[in-house]
């Protein structure tokens, strides 16, 4: 006779499922949480990222660090695949080889899942070698995987309640990410979908953006929700002019600084025919004395993939915000903030 649970896991595979995480905010620029790999299970602290559509883990602890690292001779569900691997990010590339074996975020498994064992992450630099996670999951399309391999969403898309993930992000505090759904405890109302400009990135219309209710007059047409970016990124001549009407300054051409007294107008971004609105404290990541750190920059994505916005946690700590693969649609919703997630 099977037992209770494996019943239980063979409905949930056949009826569908949910799953909460909890997501840890490290000085609201780094948001992660816990995945298992391997039988039995190793765990491993991943970015959940919109912004690519691979996951990779090290199998190597860079200097350092304390990371958790993989060990496939440790799990009798590994299965070699050899071939190289090689991904590029914004700070620079992670390299390794590619590996198969049940990947699980929470109850919810993806069994012979192919990704990276990773053994040079140098391009991340220090950002990565003192940071809390230990790898990256991408949870964009499959049009952007490295060597076009399946996403963990088309992996185990099929055993969620929806074809769907939903992100709260905390400030200063736990988030939530839920796979199966929206994050309903962390929003009012209805959520407003938005329809995908193309299934790249997690890419929308960009229809205006103003400042203080006036056009910007940007030219972009295109903006990225993206979970593993920090900031909210402009073209760099956006950004200026942006920074000129505020009085921001620039340092060392990296972040941009405001006299924490300054009158910052509301930011609205219009995607397809929602609004999203940013005020002066969803834009303002920290203060030192007098001046604060504005969590904006300039960033030039060249063609085909740019010019764009990246709409990334700055936004996303504002709206409670579901991907929807299954409607090819964004959905947001003003956040509602806790103290503590509830899962």
């Amino acid at each position: 006779m099977e037992s209770i649970n494996m019943q239980g896991a063979k409905l949930q595979a056949r009826y569908g499922a949910s799953e909460d995480v909890v997501i840890k905010d490290y000085q609201n620029a780094e948001y992660y949480g816990e995945i298992t790999v391997g039988t039995p299970g190793q765990t491993e602290r991943v970015i959940f990222d919109t912004g690519s559509s691979n996951l990779w883990i090290p199998n190597k602890r860079p200097v350092l660090s304390g990371k958790n690292i993989y060990d496939h001779t440790k799990s009798s569900t590994y299965v070699k695949d050899g071939r190289v691997f090689k991904i590029q990010y914004g700070s620079g590339p992670v390299s390794g080889v590619l590996s198969k074996d049940t990947v699980s975020i929470g109850s919810i498994k993806a069994e012979g899942f192919t990704f990276a064992e990773v053994d040079n992450t140098s391009g991340l630099g220090l950002a990565y070698r003192l940071g809390k996670f230990d790898g990256i999951l991408g949870l964009g399309w499959n049009t952007i995987s490295v060597s076009k391999l399946p996403t963990i969403m088309d992996a185990i898309g099929s055993q969620l309640d929806e074809n769907a993930f939903s992100f709260y992000l905390g400030n200063n505090a736990d988030g939530q990410l839920v796979f199966g759904g929206a994050a309903k405890e962390h929003y009012t109302g209805d959520l407003q979908y938005v329809n995908l400009k193309s299934t790249d990135y997690w890419r929308l219309p960009l229809s205006s953006i103003k400042v203080g209710g006036a056009d910007f007059g940007s030219t972009v047409s295109s903006a990225i929700v993206d979970s593993g970016t920090s900031l909210l990124t402009l073209p760099s001549a956006d950004m200026k002019k942006f920074a000129d009407k505020i009085g921001a300054k620039s340092v060392l051409g990296k972040e941009w600084t405001v006299d924490c007294s300054a009158d910052i107008p509301d930011v609205t971004f219009t995607v397809g025919d929602v609004d999203l609105t940013l005020t002066k404290s969803d834009l303002i990541l920290q203060s030192s004395g007098s001046t604060c750190i504005l969590g904006m920059m300039g960033l030039d994505v060249p063609a085909p993939n740019g010019p764009l916005v990246i709409l990334g946690d700055v936004l996303m700590r504002a709206y409670t915000t579901e991907f929807n693969v299954a409607k090819k649609a964004v959905g947001f919703a003003k956040a509602t903030k806790t103290t503590e997630v509830v899962v």
